[in-house]
């Protein structure tokens, strides 16, 4: 069960990053790549598939990333059966406290003066 959660938030990790890096490379004015290989119109040759592959990257990095984390919170969300008797909780009961005898008291006589 660790080793899957484990596994699953790598995996969100290095998505993460990709999509980090992926936004990173865009230009927010539309240029992105294209323009950093000497292209500032969309009208050269491979441009414009550049463009659909950055936006379709960003999508999909984005949707696989929240998939991974659901996916992460139905596994660690459902109790386990096999939980040991070492991890349960160990409910301690009080002893039911013993009440004290009224303090006795008690009169001598005295003897009268003569």
């Amino acid at each position: 069960m660790d080793t899957i959660f484990t596994l699953l938030m790598v995996l969100v990790m290095i998505a993460s990053v990709l999509l980090v890096i992926i936004v990173m490379a865009q230009n927010p004015k539309g240029g992105g790549l294209s323009s950093t290989f000497g292209g500032a119109s969309s009208a050269q040759f491979g441009v414009q598939r550049t463009n659909d592959f950055m936006e379709k990257a960003t999508w999909t990095l984005g949707s696989v990333i929240i998939v991974l984390i659901l996916i992460s919170v139905v596994i660690t969300g459902k109790p386990s059966a096999a939980v040991p008797a070492q991890q349960q909780p160990v409910k301690k009961e009080v002893p039911a406290q013993k009440q004290s005898a009224p303090a006795s008291t008690t009169t001598t006589p005295v003897a009268p003066a003569k």
